[in-house]
């Protein structure tokens, strides 16, 4: 599987701490490296890897002009291997022209950012597009054929009420979408909304809000038939992300760009420097830097992307002595209600995924 991380954005949302800028200059000198980053270091998803699933992220791929985008896709898509080819979209990026140039190029799955179908809301945030922007933008995405739709949310978003949160939810469940990403809002160091936040702009939603933000979704969405087989995602059946699950089951990838990061066939990690000029110099490419991990840590790598998943961890992937001393620590949790275990796996429950980092901050070794 191969991830292709593009750094640029129209304008920083207020939320984000994803690596991008909206400068664009360049944009040219970014996708020549991206293809001679491959090209180099393909030989890490091993000997025999095939590119089953790729995926454009950023930053906002969308905003790639129509020859950039097929000197990528044409460099990574592999028709004959490649299950999904997923690009994340904006709304407002969303043309027939561009759906057609879209498919025409591979893509079979769109990941569209909507976060909200309330104006103020989205305005609050930096978001470019509108509630009926985004509508329209479903829409146009089936009409050209492409059906295989996610869409994201977040709750907890400035000035959001639960009934603004449901009226988001119910509008985005009207159009029925493949898969839906819904995500608590995070005050991230260095965002301009932290910084809104630290300044007495905006106040943070309430813990019980939330809570009650939360359950409304994971009541509405089981009722509509889709499965919450992530502590974020949610798909129809047969419909879960492909590319997104092989990173919860440590499949080996290959993230190309700056930001982007790697995990090779040997288990080793990899990052790219969140830095244009530096990715793009001539000197010292690649310019992928080893994570530096002992087994400790890939113990704990194993923990918290397995007990993300509805599937949870499966115990026979730990030595006996690991088991039985995270068995111990879990304990607490399992009596609480907030883990449970059968046939040789411990899951969080779906009422504690919403606290799961405190949860998994006590299970890590």
């Amino acid at each position: 599987m191969i991830y292709v991380h593009i750094p640029f954005c129209h304008s920083k949302c207020a939320y984000c701490d994803f690596y991008s800028t909206p400068d664009s200059r360049r944009m040219e000198d970014v996708c020549e490296r991206i293809l001679l980053e491959y090209s180099l270091r393909k030989d890490e998803l091993g000997p025999a890897a095939r590119t089953r699933t790729l995926y454009f992220g950023g930053g906002t791929p969308s905003i790639l002009p129509p020859h950039l985008l097929t000197r990528l896709a044409r460099g990574l898509y592999r028709p004959d291997e490649t299950e999904e080819f997923t690009i994340e979209v904006n709304p407002e990026d969303v043309s027939p022209e561009a759906v057609a140039h879209w498919r025409g190029e591979g893509v079979n799955r769109v990941s569209m950012g909507i976060q909200s179908f309330v104006d103020s809301e989205l305005q609050a945030v930096g978001r470019r597009h509108s509630g009926a922007d985004a509508l329209r933008a479903i829409r146009l995405l089936r009409q050209g054929g492409i059906t295989n739709l996610s869409c994201d949310l977040i709750y907890g978003l400035p000035g959001q009420t639960r009934e603004s949160w449901r009226y988001s939810l119910e509008r985005l469940l009207g159009e029925r979408p493949a898969h839906i990403s819904a995500y608590c809002l995070s005050y991230e160091p260095g965002t301009l909304l932290t910084r809104r936040l630290e300044q007495g702009r905006i106040r943070a939603t309430d813990d019980e809000t939330i809570g009650d933000m939360y359950a409304y979704l994971c009541q509405s969405l089981r009722a509509e038939g889709y499965e919450h087989y992530e502590i974020s995602n949610f798909a129809l059946p047969g419909l879960r992300s492909k590319h997104n699950s092989s990173y919860w089951t440590g499949t080996p990838y290959l993230g190309l760009g700056p930001g982007a990061h790697s995990l090779d066939f040997r288990g080793v990690r990899r990052y790219n420097p969140p830095d244009i000029r530096r990715y793009t110099a001539a000197e010292g490419f690649p310019v992928a830097t080893v994570d530096e991990e002992d087994d400790t840590d890939r113990l704990n790598d194993l923990l918290i992307t397995a007990l993300r998943t509805a599937e949870g961890l499966d115990l026979s992937r730990l030595t006996s002595d690991q088991a039985e001393k995270l068995m111990a620590k879990a304990s607490p949790f399992m009596r609480g209600g907030m883990l449970d275990g059968d046939g040789g796996r411990v899951r969080i429950t779906e009422e504690a995924w919403l606290t799961s980092d405190g949860i998994l901050r006590e299970l890590l070794f």
